[in-house]
């Protein structure tokens, strides 16, 4: 009764206003709920209540409180946050207000599933055992993506990570793609945009994209939004939805202006003590629903200044199952990691997968070696001189992140490989394997004399 009452009240007296975040007392509000702030020009903003202080309440103006006056009216509207859902909107570009801004048709009319929510309850997970093809190399080879997995892209600023993400975005085998830009120039949006256009995955992607000269307060809301969304689909329509959020550092940085526009006494490094938990939150909607789809999440995370023990990335690692790092152009192999690639490797991949990557890797660290006595002048071996060989074969084929091509080809180039830098002896894998696949032109023929 009393919150019914709430959304009749018209509330006039605005007691401060901190940047974007307005004060004033009010009885009957819950964290989270909308509210509609008139100015005095009779211009209307959606607000978010972000605090509450006995009957002290903080809202997030989305519009921001530049030429806010104290003398505008709030009302209530005694509900949360909602975002529209239906197969309408695959193909359409949202705000993070979840207004639409590709000047589509209106999809007011169409149903709302509420922002954020409690993750899944646990018993009705499945244990990952499906491998997402990405058609990148050092991914499907060396660090296979899984379904329901969350994991990040750690970068740093000036890295491609943002064209890394789109072309797994488009090349990733999925049912559907949900898309979410935080604090995105324009360029990187437009960016997105034409590369899901041009690969023909944009009708079964939903976008939502708050760019940097958008509300704060949007920016916090695009993930929710993205995941509210993937969730539905995974668990209604039995999609494998694949989410991609960068850059989730902007997302963290939001969250410390919003804390200290609160007064709220910051941790480390000026970011509030509840980051973990606010990230934890979005990664755990990553799931692999009982009888129904899945819901996988893949982010970019940067790193100022390349500190992986910056609180974002340092958290991040803390909560994910682990990363893809991007370095110098590259994934490097030995930064990398994802801790349920052994959940797919040789089950839903080819039998040789285990021991192409250990081998692989094995050699790539041995011409690294190579590299630095031959960059020292040191006497090399003529093994050190197939490991130059390999190495540089490997960097051109493997880590270029241009590279294309399914897990099953790139098994075939990896023996191709092997065969032309080393003896089938000097692989160390077993024999049946070497049988079987290494390619036997490679091999030297016997002579008339033997």
């Amino acid at each position: 009764m009393v919150a019914h009452l709430q959304q009749l009240l018209r509330h006039t007296r605005v007691e401060q206003i901190v940047g974007d975040v307005i004060r004033l007392r009010a009885t009957g509000v819950a964290l989270g709920d909308m509210a509609e702030v008139e100015n005095t020009d009779g211009e209307v903003s959606l607000a978010r209540v972000i605090g509450l202080d006995q009957n002290l309440v903080s809202l997030q103006v989305f519009a921001g409180g530049k030429g806010l006056s104290t003398d505008a009216t709030v009302r209530f509207l005694g509900r949360q946050l909602d975002v529209v859902y239906s197969p309408n909107i695959l193909g359409r570009i949202f705000r993070g207000s979840g207004e639409p801004m590709d000047g589509g048709p209106d999809l007011s009319g169409d149903p709302h599933v509420k922002v954020g929510g409690p993750t899944v309850n646990p018993v009705m997970r499945v244990m990952p055992t499906k491998m997402i093809e990405t058609r990148v190399p050092m991914i499907d080879l060396f660090n296979c993506l899984v379904e329901s997995q969350k994991i990040p892209i750690f970068s740093v600023a000036g890295e491609p990570h943002n064209n890394l993400l789109a072309r797994i975005g488009f090349q990733a085998d999925a049912d559907v793609l949900v898309f979410g830009g935080l604090g995105l120039i324009f360029d990187d949006y437009h960016f997105f945009r034409t590369a899901f256009e041009e690969h023909g995955v944009f009708g079964r992607t939903v976008m939502f994209v708050n760019q940097a000269s958008d509300p704060l307060v949007e920016r916090l809301l695009v993930a929710d939004m993205a995941l509210a969304v993937a969730e539905k689909f995974a668990v209604e329509e039995n999609k494998r939805v694949l989410v991609l959020l960068t850059d989730m550092t902007a997302y963290a940085d939001a969250m410390k202006e919003i804390g200290v526009a609160q007064e709220r006494i910051p941790a480390v490094r000026g970011y509030m003590g509840d980051l973990y938990t606010q990230l934890a939150q979005r990664y755990e909607k990553a799931c692999d629903f009982k009888g129904a789809g899945s819901v996988t999440i893949l982010t970019v995370t940067t790193m100022p200044g390349d500190d992986v023990t910056h609180p974002v990335p340092d958290n991040t690692g803390y909560i994910t199952e682990g990363q893809f790092y991007l370095h110098g152009g590259i994934l490097d192999p030995f930064g990398s990691l994802s801790r349920l690639k052994q959940h797919v490797i040789g089950k839903s991949t080819r039998e040789d997968h285990s021991q192409i990557m250990n081998t692989m890797i094995r050699f790539y660290s041995e011409a690294a070696e190579a590299q630095r006595k031959q960059a020292m002048a040191f006497e090399l071996s003529s093994f050190d001189e197939k490991l130059l060989k390999y190495g540089g074969l490997f960097r051109e084929r493997f880590m270029d992140i241009s590279v294309s091509m399914g897990v099953t080809e790139a098994l075939d180039l990896c023996w191709k490989t092997l065969a032309e830098c080393f003896e089938p002896q000097e692989l160390l894998m077993k024999q049946h394997l070497i049988d079987k696949y290494f390619p036997k032109l490679a091999v030297p023929s016997p002579t008339s004399e033997e």
